[in-house]
């Protein structure tokens, strides 16, 4: 009897004990090693701010570690949830099908910018930069949500897009300046920082493409438009690294693809090719590519006489040129510069079978090259004033910019924007240099008292710059001060409305844009002229 009270009564305790719910640490506090009320939310969770959750399988103790880092890891994770979580519910149908692990920029890249962006290209950069056809980039915007090489593509061109020709937008989310504002920096940085960001999640060096090669060109001129030259300058070089990995270099590897492919690497060698040229001597730079591959053809696309145009008018400038340019030569004779002067004065047909925009940088690209080789004239001590050869003579800048002005007046201010800040700059080079020998050497003002002379052509170039982009850029107040430090004579001289314009944008701008010289914001130094050169 004894016996089966006692077994009852431990029956009894069991079925009790079994009853009392078992108190569980929840996964926060489990996690942090510390003791847990059990409450919901428990006590530890709702003084350190942490969701307080149980949906952590019970696991074997294992060693203790540092709390302190563990409520932030905990923090950290919540906080990325939450965030990832916010941008799905803000998203909207005009936002492109990106996938919110690639972009922290989904609600900017909206599908009004990319399409916006996209037709801007090919109806005015195409020409100049035809590296991408319309159905392989709607093929990228498609494949943006599920691919990172293609989502990286679509916004590093939105990105340049909106740096360097400056496209228009009407209902920008961030803007510098007033709605309408002829660029969108802010923007355009936001975006390229997010391009070269999420290009990280994949190995596209070991594994390159035609697309992640336009993807480097297109963010170095992002970088160029933004005046972060150490930037650039190691995009572009990315660029030219890849597309010689790909063996765009080697004719021979042309026979193994496609037609249409073969087209688009051998474009896109070309343009590279008159990058790299361009801002070697814009920034004194080594080259990497060379002339090693035939030109594309004129069969498919008709539109392609310009940019052969501006191959041939980048070609002449080889290793040899470049290692005079950069002082790692010193073999530089008179008759090859003459003879390179000539080449660039016959390199373009009097009318030229191309866009407008194209045509643009064609004329300003070549007086701008023919400055070039004069200023490496005038360093080799080269010049003289009784030479026969015009291209050889002290008074030759003058001849450059009053031909500069007559083509840039031919043109529509959208078509000479289109090309950013680049085509400003070498209206700058050419202004400099213009102002220098004006300052050193005894100009007539003009041989005929009916035509313009050094101080007309000057003026025009003057308006020029202060006209493109609205005067926005760095240039106006730099050569302003470049005026005042130079030639101050000539300030009475400027009409009333450009000196006005001049005065209103003040020189004070360049101190912290750059300095107030050819020196810096020129793409060269312009070289000593012994003061006072008579002109025959």
């Amino acid at each position: 009897m004894l016996l089966g009270l006692l077994l009852l009564s431990m029956i009894c305790i069991s079925s009790w004990n079994m009853s009392i719910p078992t108190k569980r640490a929840c996964d926060a506090c489990h996690r942090r090693k510390v003791r847990c009320n059990s409450h919901q939310p428990c006590g530890n969770c709702s003084q350190a701010g942490l969701s307080c959750t149980y949906d952590a399988i019970p696991q074997k103790k294992g060693p203790k570690g540092s709390r302190a880092k563990v409520i932030s890891e905990l923090r950290e994770t919540q906080k990325q949830t939450d965030l990832a979580q916010a941008s799905q519910s803000r998203r909207s149908s005009t936002s492109p099908p990106s996938s919110p692990k690639y972009g922290r920029a989904s609600d900017l890249l909206t599908r009004e910018l990319v399409e916006s962006c996209t037709e801007f290209f090919f109806v005015h950069m195409y020409p100049t930069m035809p590296v991408l056809y319309r159905a392989q980039l709607q093929q990228a915007v498609a494949e943006m949500g599920h691919s990172v090489e293609s989502y990286s593509l679509v916004t590093s061109l939105c990105a340049f897009m909106l740096i360097q020709p400056g496209i228009m937008l009407k209902n920008s989310p961030i803007l510098d300046g007033a709605p309408g504002s002829a660029t969108n920096p802010k923007l355009g940085s936001f975006l390229m920082e997010e391009a070269v960001r999420v290009r990280k999640g994949y190995d596209y060096i070991e594994n390159p493409s035609i697309t992640t090669c336009i993807t480097s060109f297109f963010l170095f001129g992002c970088c160029f438009g933004l005046h972060k030259h150490n930037s650039g300058w190691l995009h572009l070089r990315e660029a030219t690294a890849l597309a010689q990995i790909l063996g765009m270099q080697d004719e021979s590897s042309y026979a193994f693809d496609n037609v249409i492919e073969n087209s688009r690497k051998r474009r896109l060698f070309w343009l590279l090719f008159v990058t790299e040229r361009a801002y070697a001597l814009q920034k004194h730079r080594p080259l990497t590519l060379h002339a090693t591959i035939g030109l594309p053809t004129l069969d498919q696309d008709s539109s392609l006489a310009g940019f052969i145009h501006l191959v041939n008018l980048y070609r002449p400038f080889d290793d040899n040129f470049i290692g005079l340019w950069n002082k790692s030569r010193t073999d530089c004779s008179p008759f090859t510069l003459a003879h390179l002067q000539q080449q660039l004065t016959e390199a373009l047909p009097t009318f030229l079978n191309t866009t407008e925009s194209q045509a643009a940088d064609l004329r300003t690209s070549q007086q701008w090259l023919r400055t070039m080789v004069w200023q490496l004239s005038i360093t080799n001590g080269f010049l003289s004033s009784n030479s026969p050869d015009t291209s050889m003579t002290f008074r030759f800048p003058i001849e450059i910019a009053k031909d500069l002005v007559a083509v840039t007046t031919q043109f529509s201010i959208q078509s000479m924007e289109v090309h950013g800040i680049g085509l400003i700059e070498k209206v700058f080079d050419v202004a400099c240099t213009l102002i220098d020998v004006m300052s050193c050497v005894l100009v007539p003002s003009s041989p005929h008292p009916y035509e313009p002379g050094p101080q007309e052509y000057l003026n025009q170039l003057l308006t020029l710059i202060s006209t493109l982009r609205g005067g926005e850029s760095r240039y106006l107040p730099l050569i302003m001060t470049k005026i005042r430090d130079t030639l101050p004579t000539i300030l009475s001289a400027l009409p009333p409305d450009l000196a006005k314009k001049m005065a209103s944008n003040g020189a004070d701008k360049s101190q912290h844009e750059g300095t107030p010289s050819s020196t810096g914001s020129s793409p060269y130094s312009t070289p000593p002229i012994l003061p006072y050169y008579p002109l025959a």
